[in-house]
C-alpha cells in the first residue's frame, strides 16, 4: 500500500481536463488500512466529472483499498473591470456575445446556463437582447409570464429548471415591438439588471444583442462583469464580427475567456455524416488570434433546434446525448479559465531583502 504522501503526489501529477494542466497542491489525502478519503477542492463547479474522476484516481493509485472521494466546489466574486461596484446577490457575471445574429448565441446562453447549474452552481440568465428577447420561449416559459414584484420596486424573477431567468419577454407580449431609442433600451437593461432580486448566484449569464453598440457599451461602463464569451461559426463573415466583439471587450478590460464554435459541422440525421457547411476550424484561427481558448465546438445539430423552440433545451432533454456532454464541458472549462484567470490576477507579489 502507499504512503499518503505517494497518494498525494500521484493526484497532484493528475491532469485536469478542464485546464489541460496538472491539478497540483488542490488535495487532501487522508488513508488508513481499509480507505483512502480524497477530498480535492476547485474554484469551479464539476459535479459530473466525479464517476470519471474517481475511475482515474483508482487507476493511477492501483491501490485495493475502498477510495472516498469529495469535491469540493468554493467559487468567489472575481476581479471585473474598473472599480465598479458588486451587483447584489450575484458573484460573478458573464456576457455570451456575438458579433452578428444568427450564429445561435442564445441557444448557446441557455444550454451553457444550464450545464453549468447541473454541475453544482447556482445560475441565473438575464435576457439582455431588449428588441429581440428569446430566452423566455427557449426555456419554455408560458405566454404571460410575469415576475412577482417584492417591496414595489424588486422583479423577483421565474425560475426554469432550476436556473434564475430575467428578460424583456416578461415585461411585454411577443405582438408588443419595443420601439426605443438607445437610452431608453440601455436604461430598460439596467433597470431589468439592478432591480431584480438574484438570489445568492454563483454566475448570472447576460445574453448579449448581437453588435457592439450602446448595449454592449453599457454594459463595459455599469456592469461589473468578470469575463466574456464569445460565440461564432466557422464562417468567415461571422469570423469578421466575432473579431470586432474581441476587440471591443478588450479595449474595455474585460477579459474573453474563450471561443464557442457553434455550428462547426452538420450532422446527418438518416447516416450521421459529418460536413463542415459552414468552413473548418475558423473559432481556432480565432482563438490563436487572440491567444484565448476554444472552449468547445458545437454541430449544427436537428435536435438542438427542435428541442430548443420546444423549450426544452438539449441539456434537460437529452442530458446523455453527446451534444449535451459537450455543453457541460464547455460549462467546466469556462469556470476553471475564469478561476485561473483569477489566480493570476491575485498572486502576491514577492519581496526581497538585501544589506543595501
Amino acid at each position: 500500500m502507499l504512503t499518503d504522501a505517494q497518494l498525494q503526489a500521484k493526484v497532484e501529477a493528475l491532469i485536469d481536463d478542464n485546464t489541460g494542466q496538472a491539478y497540483g497542491p488542490v488535495w487532501q489525502v487522508l488513508a488508513d488500512n481499509n480507505r483512502i478519503h480524497v477530498t480535492l477542492t476547485l474554484g469551479y463547479p464539476t459535479q459530473t466529472q466525479q464517476v470519471a474522476l474517481e475511475a482515474k484516481i483508482k487507476a493511477i493509485m492501483a491501490d485495493p483499498r475502498e477510495l472516498v472521494l469529495d469535491i469540493e466546489c468554493q467559487i468567489t466574486s472575481h476581479a471585473t473591470q474598473g472599480n465598479i461596484a458588486g451587483l447584489k446577490g450575484v458573484k460573478n457575471i458573464i456576457a455570451v456575445a456575438s458579433g452578428k445574429g444568427g450564429v445561435g448565441k442564445s441557444t448557446t446562453t441557455v444550454n451553457l446556463a444550464l450545464a453549468m447549474a447541473k454541475e453544482g452552481a447556482r445560475v441565473g440568465i438575464l435576457d439582455a437582447d431588449i428588441y429581440g428577447p428569446s430566452q423566455g420561449m427557449l426555456l419554455g416559459f408560458a405566454e404571460g409570464t410575469r415576475p412577482q414584484v417584492r417591496e414595489d420596486k424588486f422583479f423577483v424573477p421565474p425560475t426554469a429548471f432550476g436556473v434564475q431567468v430575467m428578460s424583456m419577454a416578461f415585461l411585454t407580449t411577443k405582438d408588443t415591438p419595443v420601439a426605443w431609442r438607445g437610452p431608453m433600451v440601455t436604461g430598460a437593461l439596467m433597470q431589468i439588471l439592478t432591480q431584480t432580486d438574484w438570489n445568492d448566484l454563483d454566475y448570472l449569464f447576460i445574453d448579449m444583442p448581437p453588435g457592439t453598440g450602446d448595449i454592449q457599451l453599457t454594459l463595459a461602463q455599469k456592469v461589473p462583469v468578470a469575463g466574456s464569451v464569445i460565440v461564432t461559426t466557422p464562417q468567415d463573415i461571422a469570423l469578421l464580427d466575432a473579431r470586432r466583439g474581441i476587440e471591443m471587450f478588450n479595449k474595455v478590460k474585460i477579459p474573453v475567456l474563450g471561443v464557442v464554435e457553434n455550428m462547426s459541422t452538420h450532422i446527418c440525421s438518416n447516416c450521421g455524416h459529418h460536413e463542415a457547411i459552414f468552413g473548418d476550424e475558423g473559432g481556432a484561427s480565432l482563438a490563436n488570434e487572440y491567444n484565448v481558448n476554444v472552449l468547445g465546438k458545437l454541430p449544427l445539430s436537428l435536435a438542438i433546434r427542435e428541442q430548443s423552440d420546444a423549450g426544452r433545451p438539449i441539456v434537460v432533454n437529452a442530458p446523455e446525448s453527446d451534444t449535451a456532454g459537450i455543453y457541460q464541458s464547455i460549462a467546466r472549462k469556462l469556470g476553471a479559465t475564469l478561476a485561473s484567470q483569477q489566480n493570476e490576477q491575485i498572486a502576491m507579489p514577492t519581496i526581497g531583502m538585501s544589506d543595501d
